[in-house]
């Protein structure tokens, strides 16, 4: 019977593969490799190498081409697979320990699989048209399909032909097909994606046909794909980021507070800003200077990249007031450099612009003025552009803001030194953070890297890049879109995707609206609140009642800091976005593949923002598996349900999962007091939960690399609970470069509805109102600490 079944799916796929594929196409011969195999066919050659068990690339060469192996996106290295060869008649396989790779010779078809399960196959292949090149596949009917970069459609993208062309979408709000962010990449909820490995402009087809079928259309350049398989979402997003690259440890500074306007007129103004903040006892850690550092319009100005001595007589004291302040710097730099600016005629007659057909630079005109672009493909125009950071960097800037990097208007016609606009109009911003990145590594080797970009590519993680979602509109349909797009962006590698906090376009005062974006905010990577001037983006500015509620969100922010570094070493280590969809926990439940209304902050949050006004109440899908907590309250939640939850002013829905470890500190002023020499542990104890574990990562917050150089500490927790008893255990694990420090760890273990019997060795607080233990714990030495508390039996 089941030989019956088998052989009857295998009619069924054989008849659907036979239907769909390009008959045209024939195997003319067949040859192995020692990393890889080649089939050459009528019309071209396939070259199939496997990277890994789970990732597989396959190359088509069209006859009259050669193979281009240089990709911009690709940083992993191909390990020596072992795989093995087998074929029969009419059919050919690869086989590796997870994936393989069928292929059939007449008619002529290749298949992907993992572990036994088909997860895609070319439907025609490689096509040429009238207009591009295109790789077409087969999908199954009911897998939905998530990617493409950042786009305001709904999680499931399946239906939509997405324009691969960066293009900054202004003021946008519930629905955007094209935003600064494209990515030719492809999710599937089967559990597998595609990613087409190739920087010209073009498009991704999910479908729109209606005839379960995916289709990647290019003018030129590569005919590649990488298909990568996983265990799980958290395997199938750590296979591509290590395919990618691993995004580098953010500084810590980043994860605090940003002041952010377009934008601050004069050095007085900024120094005055921070220090309304100070004054407010409002933390910050940052300040951003948009265009007006450079000069007092916005038209006519960019591309001097010097400070308006006029504004800004004395940049060098403002940073090092700043600093002193525990503030950074941050500069916005645009790649333009207008016919207008102070640095026209030397861009010029140095050559570094992007040129046309007879050799000149190419001018035209854009919001901002006329205007050339810095070919950062040339060497000359890359290394006059990194000596303008670099020139800054040694003044004391932290960081750098690099915008209109799609570029914003890039001609068809406009040559760079490696090819057409066209061709290289998706990667510039990717090459151009690749560009600061590198020059750090040169010239700043113990610094880390800020660096927010609107627009780049696949892989622009590898190089440090922070992308904000754009322009949105400063509404609550712009607020709508936003748990979407840095979910799918975090998918896709980039884990930082965040957004202007109140909206950017527009000057619409909502005092609610700006509340709420910033309660979100909280549980969002990037903590930055940023706008048009006409309503101020600062707390520091709004009236009481907001601020007051303002201050609240970001000294939460503050207090969850060593939770949320340890999400950016997770990130680091493994590509784990550190906004999660409600589907990584439950990959088999379908209506948590389209839930964007709710998502996981890490491993333990629940956030459930608040996207609507005037509203008492909202739904909040719990997943299967945990109880939840809520943050505020301590109400206990089973999972497994939707449930309607009451709303209120001070926050937004947030529960914590049962077992879970969240460590916090008490107040600070910004991250320049930031220690793990004391601080709240927090256990969400759990009866339902025998054991549980985690741990929180330290280091000193800018050294590159600190981990690999053995320059951090692990401080790891366990708790097991049998027998009416439970046990926690805290043990702290040291790099070999790393100096270990006293702590004091003030253990609160909450769903402590009686005082128990004793706690071994320690002496505690039993609270009867909240229902909450609390000890004090003392590591003085970096060994095991083992708490053990008994209960009375029921």
């Amino acid at each position: 019977m089941n030989i019956l079944k088998l052989n009857i799916i295998l009619f069924l796929f054989l008849s659907f593969v036979l239907k769909a594929q390009n008959s045209d196409r024939q195997l003319i011969s067949f040859s192995e490799k020692e990393s890889h195999i080649e089939v050459k066919t009528n019309d071209g050659l396939y070259v199939i190498k496997p990277y890994s068990e789970k990732i597989v690339e396959t190359s088509f060469i069209p006859n009259g081409e050669i193979l281009n192996s240089s990709s911009h996106a690709v940083v992993l290295k191909p390990v020596a697979v072992n795989f093995r060869i087998s074929q029969n008649e009419n059919s050919i396989s690869l086989k590796t320990k997870g994936l393989s790779v069928e292929i059939i010779k007449s008619p002529f078809q290749i298949s992907y699989f993992y572990n036994g399960k088909s997860l895609i196959s070319e439907r025609k292949g490689y096509v040429k048209n009238d207009e591009n090149e295109v790789l077409d596949f087969n999908l199954t009917s009911e897998e939905l399909l998530f990617g493409g970069g950042a786009r305001a459609l709904g999680m499931n993208r399946r239906g939509y032909r997405l324009e691969l062309y960066n293009k900054a979408h202004y003021g946008y709000e519930t629905h955007s097909e094209l935003m600064n962010f494209t990515i030719p990449l492809v999710y599937s909820s089967n559990l597998y994606a595609v990613h087409f490995d190739n920087a010209p402009i073009g498009f991704l087809d999910l479908d729109s046909k209606k005839d379960n079928s995916l289709q990647y259309e290019t003018i030129s350049g590569r005919k590649t794909y990488q298909v990568v398989a996983g265990d799980s979402w958290l395997d199938l997003i750590n296979q591509y980021t290590s395919l990618t690259g691993k995004q580098p440890m953010i500084p810590r500074w980043a994860l605090g507070n940003f002041s952010s306007r377009f934008g601050y007129h004069s050095q007085e103004e900024t120094i005055n800003t921070i220090d309304k903040f100070l004054e407010e006892e409002i933390p910050v850690d940052a300040i951003i200077l948009d265009l007006y550092w450079f000069g007092k319009d916005i038209k006519g100005t960019m591309g001097n990249f010097e400070f308006d001595k006029d504004s800004f007589p004395d940049p060098k004291k403002m940073i090092a007031d700043l600093k002193e302040k525990g503030v950074k710097t941050i500069l916005i730099t645009e790649p333009f450099v207008l016919t207008t600016s102070s640095k026209w005629v030397e861009a010029a007659e140095k050559n570094i612009l992007g040129f046309n057909k007879k050799g000149k630079p190419y001018t035209y005109d854009f919001y901002f003025g006329n205007t050339g672009i810095i070919d950062i493909y040339n060497p000359l125009g890359k290394e006059w552009f990194w000596n303008i950071y670099k020139k800054f960097t040694d003044y004391g800037v932290a960081g750098w803001w690099g915008d209109l990097g799609e570029p914003e208007l890039h001609p068809s016609d406009l040559l760079h030194a490696t090819g057409t606009a066209d061709e290289v109009h998706n990667i510039y911003g990717h090459d151009w953070v690749k560009l600061i990145f590198e020059g750090y590594q040169k010239d700043f080797p113990k610094q880390r890297p800020f660096i927010l970009m609107r627009a780049g590519y696949s892989g622009s993680q590898h190089y440090g890049m922070i992308p904000w979602s754009g322009d949105v509109n400063r509404s609550w349909g712009g607020l709508q879109s936003q748990v979407e797009i840095a979910l799918q962006m975090g998918m896709q590698g980039l884990g930082y995707m965040h957004s202007d906090l109140g909206g950017f376009a527009g000057a619409n005062l909502d005092d609610e609206l700006y509340t709420r974006w910033l309660q979100y905010g909280v549980f969002q990577p990037i903590y930055r609140p940023h706008a048009q001037e006409e309503v101020p983006s600062e707390p520091v500015f709004r009236e009481p009642k907001t601020k007051a509620l303002a201050k609240k969100s970001i000294e939460l922010r503050y207090r969850l800091l060593p939770y949320n570094y340890n999400l950016v070493f997770e990130n680091n280590q493994k590509g784990t976005p550190l906004m999660r969809p409600l589907f990584f926990d439950n990959a088999t439940d379908n209506n948590s593949l389209n839930n964007d209304k709710t998502y996981l902050w890490g491993e333990h949050f629940l956030v459930s923002p608040v996207v609507k006004s005037g509203i008492e109440n909202q739904k909040v899908t719990f997943p299967p598996n945990s109880n939840w907590y809520n943050f505020y309250t301590e109400e206990k939640i089973e999972g497994g349900q939707t449930k309607i939850v009451q709303l209120n002013a001070e926050s937004i829905p947030t529960y914590v999962r049962g077992g879970a470890f969240i460590p916090m500190l008490s107040k600070i002023k910004n991250t320049a007091e930031y220690k793990l020499d004391n601080f709240d542990l927090h256990f969400y104890f759990d009866n339902a939960v025998k054991e549980s574990e985690d741990a929180v990562y330290n280091d000193d917050g800018e050294t590159p690399n600190a981990f690999e150089k053995g320059m951090f500490e692990l401080i790891k927790f366990e708790s097991e609970f049998k027998k009416n008893c439970l046990k926690i255990e805290i043990e702290t694990e040291l790099g070999d470069n790393f100096e270990f420090n006293s702590k004091e760890i003030n253990l609160i273990i909450h769903n402590i509805s009686k005082k128990p019997r004793k706690v071994k060795g320690h002496n505690f607080i039993w609270n009867a109102e909240n229902n909450t233990l609390k000890i004090p714990v003392l590591l003085n030495k970096p060994s095991e600490k083992i708490i053990k508390i008994k209960f009375f039996k029921e």
